[in-house]
């Protein structure tokens, strides 16, 4: 996928780069796998705030996405792909030779037409295709891992991102994920192969404050754009930058505090990702 630029005939066009979808199926989507949904406005079920600046956007369909790729063993045809709004990657359907359709994240360069399959045996190492981690060659790119087997991926979903099969030991495969972080992952748990579609959502422009309105994204204040009352970062005279490290409105540190706790899993970890 290309980015488009404007003429700058009106202020919001000037800045605004957007994605080319041309080649995106311009229909509806496949009515049996989507289901209604409706938006919290970032409220809890006492109706109070818990996730600031959501709200209002379009109304959603949400397309039901076949993650743990049940239907092994066959092959299905690409029949189209296309724009789903509930995530940054393409999604393609899917045709198998039973006539069932389920929905998959698109692949890079997946076509109209082509044939993909899950499986454990004769599997094509293309994309689309998906497989047990301890069958893909090292130095595959892949994408929509598990992290327990038939529990569905969970690793490596949005747009243009893939890790990579670097090596193999004892029943467990290393793969470097688009963080950097090496981790271990049991041999038997399922990957597809590619790279995701989308590469360039990177490049993305919105232009203006009402297309993140649409998104259902609401404004974004500044704490030391607040008074005391309201913010730790608050108040001061004139124009000030906090003058403390960076803390949520309850006084948590943030921007780069670690979160992570003592896991179980950190054993499977070798090597923490770039930064940390």
């Amino acid at each position: 996928m290309a980015t488009i630029t404007y003429r700058p005939t009106t202020p919001s066009l000037r800045g605004l780069v957007s994605i080319d979808r041309t080649t995106l199926w311009k229909g509806k989507p496949h009515g049996p796998l989507t289901r209604g949904t409706s938006s919290s406005g970032g409220r809890n079920n006492n109706g109070r705030i818990t996730s600031y600046h959501r709200g209002g956007g379009h109304k959603r369909r949400y397309r039901l996405i076949d993650f743990k790729r049940q239907i092994v063993d066959q092959d299905a045809v690409v029949e189209r792909i296309e724009y789903d709004p509930n995530r940054s990657a393409f999604i393609a359907l899917i045709r198998y030779a039973d006539e069932q359709r389920a929905y998959i994240l698109a692949p890079h360069d997946l076509k109209v037409g082509a044939k993909v399959r899950a499986g454990n045996e004769d599997v094509p190492i293309a994309p689309g295709c998906c497989m047990p981690l301890s069958k893909i060659p090292l130095g595959t790119a892949i994408h929509n891992i598990e992290m327990k087997p038939g529990k569905g991926g969970q690793l490596v979903r949005s747009a243009g991102n893939s890790a990579q099969v670097t090596g193999r030991d004892a029943g467990y495969v290393m793969v470097r994920l688009p963080s950097g972080e090496v981790r271990l992952i049991l041999g038997r748990c399922m990957a597809t192969i590619g790279s995701l579609s989308n590469p360039d959502r990177k490049n993305i422009k919105i232009g203006k404050a009402g297309r993140k309105r649409w998104l259902g994204r609401r404004p974004v204040v500044r704490g030391v754009a607040m008074n005391p009352v309201d913010h730790p970062h608050g108040g001061g005279e004139g124009k000030t930058s906090g003058g403390r490290h960076p803390v949520t409105p309850w006084g948590k540190p943030t921007k780069g505090k670690r979160t992570r706790r003592n896991k179980a899993s950190s054993k499977f970890i070798l090597r923490r990702r770039k930064g940390s």
